[in-house]
């Protein structure tokens, strides 16, 4: 599939109405966990294009490139909306913040099986151990708030048990910033690779900073602003592989190229027919994007698409699906390390005098400030355990004690 060789509609043709703006919501009993985490998926692809082309306007003092990127930007709003509003009103916030974490999760471990260039798969492989643990902290959340077990949310297709404890994420900021690619020399999948995670993971964290306030006692509004500080550092990881030499008209195209990727491969993976028509309409509208975005880096760069997106051949889609196996060999194999400056870690290696160690004294005073670890102490000491689904014990031995969370792991020398 290749978008540029697509029959592209007028820009000034395109509108989302009104009626279609505010779609039917999916059934939360019957929609697969899948069809939910590409709706999130593509949800924060939109937000990712839609500030993106605020901050293009706001450093570009050409007239009719600002006026194509409000116009576009107007559309990649309508289509937003349509996204978000297709969860339904009677799904909760923990229930929709399961799905988030399957998303982060499973997307992670896809990318990262497939991912060649080694800076991008260390991120990836580093973060998926956290966000890992994220899903087993507020599925006890939602174990000890409702008595739900949020096994069934995720279909069983993803594991809800330990990772890397989220009390050892927090790390001083300058080790989340890795080398960026040089775009114009990647393989073209892993510059998509850092543009779609690193919207993936601003959407979480952008929900988190949003929803904190909304929970309904201190415990639990605690969990979300604390995992939200995580997805900050996530998210200055995953950007900071982003070539920032890439001039702002080629990152516009690179930006319409990733969402063309995205809606084809999803619209192509898609089961319920109703979403899967949106899918392809909104990628109608997206190739529209493209092909705007292409003719502006034309005329005011002289610079053809094929610089960016090569032949503009898609790669293999994109297929999201569980990676139990793979989750489970990353835990054993990295499940000890932390960031450090451009790299990573053993915590057994890293020098006494290094900055997480003082960033994590400063921050944490002490372990019963940390939400995630006082949300499993309170499940422990309700249920007597720990709420997990596994398919067999977890692969690290120190993790796999139901009645004690493990608060050294990759934090402690």
């Amino acid at each position: 599939m290749n978008p540029f060789k697509l029959e592209a509609a007028p820009i000034s043709d395109i509108v989302i109405d009104m009626k279609k703006m505010y779609p039917k919501a999916y059934n939360k009993q019957k929609t697969s966990p899948y069809t939910k985490t590409r709706i999130i998926l593509l949800n924060g692809c939109e937000f990712e294009a839609t500030w993106f082309m605020h901050q293009f306007a706001r450093h570009c003092d050409v007239p009719e490139i600002k006026k194509e990127l409000a116009v576009i930007r107007n559309q990649e709003q309508m289509q937003q909306k349509r996204l978000s509003c297709l969860k339904p009103i009677s799904e909760s916030i923990l229930e929709t913040t399961i799905a988030y974490e399957q998303l982060a999760i499973d997307l992670t471990a896809t990318l990262a099986q497939r991912e060649k260039d080694k800076t991008n798969k260390k991120a990836l492989d580093f973060a998926l151990l956290e966000d890992f643990d994220h899903l087993y902290r507020f599925s006890n959340l939602l174990m000890l708030d409702k008595g739900e077990e949020g096994a069934p949310l995720v279909g069983k297709f993803t594991e809800i048990t330990p990772g890397r404890p989220t009390i050892a994420h927090y790390r001083y900021a300058k080790d989340n910033i890795k080398p960026h690619l040089n775009s114009k020399k990647a393989d073209l999948f892993s510059v998509l690779v850092a543009n779609i995670i690193t919207a993936a993971e601003q959407q979480t964290m952008n929900y988190y900073m949003n929803i904190a306030q909304w929970y309904k006692n201190d415990l639990w509004r605690k969990l979300y602003a604390q995992i939200a500080m995580v997805e900050e550092e996530h998210v200055s990881q995953y950007e900071s592989l982003k070539d920032p030499n890439a001039t702002w008209l080629e990152m516009w195209v690179m930006h319409e190229y990733t969402e063309c990727y995205l809606y084809y491969s999803l619209h192509e993976e898609e089961t319920d027919p109703y979403i899967k028509s949106i899918f392809k309409e909104h990628f109608d509208m997206e190739v529209a994007h493209l092909h705007r975005a292409s003719e502006l880096l034309k005329k005011y760069e002289n610079t053809d698409y094929k610089k960016i997106c090569g032949s503009g051949e898609f790669p293999e889609p994109l297929k999201l699906g569980t990676n139990k196996e793979y989750i489970r060999k990353v835990l054993e194999e990295t499940i000890t390390l932390t960031g450090n400056r451009e790299d990573y870690i053993d915590i057994a290696d890293l020098p006494r005098d290094a900055d997480f160690f003082n960033y994590q004294s400063l921050l944490i005073k002490n372990e019963s400030d940390v939400a995630s670890h006082t949300i499993i102490e309170k499940t422990i000491a309700k249920l007597g355990k720990d709420y997990r689904y596994e398919d067999k014990k977890n692969p690290i031995k120190s993790l796999q004690d139901r009645k004690k969370d493990n608060t050294n792991l990759a934090r402690v020398k």
